[in-house]
């Protein structure tokens, strides 16, 4: 397997991987990680995707580029692996575990 890529769950789609860009992914799960508060209610999606923006490598989100979609992506990962949570009621706000 190359290091370029990582294989990712989906908490929508248990027991199924996909394989993705390695760097990304990880740039984007930390700055998710580090702007998610430790509990309930969360942070709304919107409000978290704002946030990290400023802490992704402009090499690999020139401008943001792409940023929403990752952001769904180590989302879902993290969902699945149980390192993040939803809040209970609506609008999805998500906070670490």
């Amino acid at each position: 397997m190359s290091d370029d890529r990582i294989e990712v769950e989906n908490v929508n789609t248990p027991g199924k991987t996909t394989r993705v860009n390695r760097p990304k992914f990880e740039a984007m799960r930390a700055a998710l990680l580090s702007v998610l508060p430790a509990a309930p209610p969360g942070m709304k999606v919107a409000d978290a995707k704002e946030a990290l923006l400023p802490a992704l490598p402009g090499d690999l989100f020139p401008g943001g580029d792409t940023a929403g979609w990752w952001l769904k992506c180590v989302q879902l990962d993290l969902e699945a692996k149980g390192t993040i949570a939803r809040a209970e009621a609506p609008p999805v706000r998500l906070y670490k575990t």
